[in-house]
């Protein structure tokens, strides 16, 4: 996977959508990728949350308390407040299809803010960006 398409996705995330060039390229230089076979669970409802997910192709379903809430698919990504907050998992999600992600761990996280502490302030304006769309509706 070109990292290029790595730099396109997080540019694309709500969370990084604020960082700049520099802090986008310093990212992806942290993220590794990972494939998973179709019935893999990337993340369970209620489990540890540890990692951020970029969907760079296949599609995944979004389960919650059992209810199939949303299918997910490239360009799509979950994950985010888990590097934030640590707090278990709101969904389980499984691959529909052969899955590949872009994967950030909360740990190589947690090193590039203390890289880059200016970052800090535009994943808080991703977020913020975020929150008032969720506010509209």
């Amino acid at each position: 996977m070109a990292r290029s398409d790595i730099l396109d996705q997080l540019a694309a995330v709500s969370l990084f959508s604020r960082c700049t060039k520099r802090e986008l390229k310093a990212v992806a230089r942290h993220v590794e990728t990972a494939t998973f076979d179709e019935g893999t669970t990337l993340t369970e409802q209620g489990a540890p949350g540890d990692a951020w997910f970029g969907i760079l192709s296949g599609t995944a379903e979004v389960v919650v308390d059992g209810e199939r809430v949303a299918t997910l698919g490239a360009h799509d990504d979950f994950g985010e407040l888990s590097l934030l907050d640590g707090e278990p998992r709101s969904a389980t999600v499984v691959a529909l299809e052969p899955l590949t992600v872009a994967v950030l761990g909360v740990r190589m996280f947690m090193t590039l803010l203390r890289e880059f502490p200016e970052m800090s302030s535009q994943l808080l304006a991703g977020l913020a960006f975020e929150l008032r769309k969720a506010r509209q509706g």
